[in-house]
């Protein structure tokens, strides 16, 4: 990769992504909102004396899981949008590395994430009352590396998509099953066998167990480091792979 080059389109990137209001609004409103809700769901909840209120549990993994969710499909829809509209055989007819392009959203849109998941940490810690062991700026920090999964993910299949509605139809088959083998829902070491099987596999998994170290202990493990490993280890397979597919579905 060119760092010259390589910084010259993560700007490119960042300010399409700032003209284009509505991806603003749903990077950076919609989160909140979501918590909002999430907040008004448990706010009556009964808390066991001695454990986490539901609240903190529930979104302190949120946290984590919006970024990616959001990400995953606006970086789906922005690259399919470069491929259709041109402007992707164009720039690879220049000196841009297929790496420095790919790499150069998951920068663009990793600042794009740090902004959203410093927001909406603030809305969940100073508006709701969000309490965890861990120090927020690790919270944070998940966040970013989240979002950045999502978007290295919403590259790579959006080289299988020809339209935006086929885009999103990745949703279920990419974005869904994580969510529901994460732990959110049942604890993985509760699951079948077989699925706490695939769950070992996914990289979600690690970003919610991360997150789930950060809420239970005030200093980071060696269990959280190793989790941030895996999941940037997958990032960086994810847009490798979305590299490889970029001149054969371009040219």
């Amino acid at each position: 990769m060119n760092p010259r080059i390589l910084a010259a389109t993560t700007g490119r990137i960042l300010r399409q992504l700032r003209h284009d209001r509505r991806t603003v609004a749903l990077l950076v409103v919609v989160p909140g909102l979501l918590l909002t809700i999430v907040y008004h769901m448990y706010v009556d909840q009964p808390v066991p004396p001695g454990r986490p209120s539901p609240f903190d549990r529930v979104a302190l993994i949120m946290l984590g899981v919006f970024p990616f969710l959001i990400m995953f499909l606006v970086t789906s829809i922005a690259m399919l949008r470069e491929r259709t509209s041109g402007t992707l055989e164009r720039l690879l007819t220049t000196p841009l590395n297929r790496l420095d392009l790919l790499f150069a959203y998951g920068l663009a849109f990793g600042l794009a994430a740090a902004g959203q998941a410093a927001i909406a940490s603030a809305v969940a810690y100073w508006v709701f009352g969000l309490t965890t062991a861990g120090n927020s700026a690790l919270v944070i920090a998940i966040a970013v590396v989240d979002a950045v999964l999502g978007v290295a993910l919403g590259l790579l299949c959006s080289a299988f998509a020809r339209t935006e509605f086929q885009a999103v139809q990745f949703m279920p088959v990419v974005v869904v099953p994580q969510l529901l083998l994460c732990g959110l829902f049942v604890a993985r070491g509760q699951m079948a066998g077989w699925l706490q099987a695939v769950s070992d596999v996914l990289p979600l998994s690690y970003a919610v167990e991360a997150l789930q170290e950060v809420g239970a202990h005030a200093e980071p493990t060696a269990t959280l480091w190793r989790d941030l490993a895996v999941v940037a280890g997958a990032v960086v397979l994810a847009l490798v792979l979305a590299a490889a597919t970029l001149r054969r579905r371009s040219g």
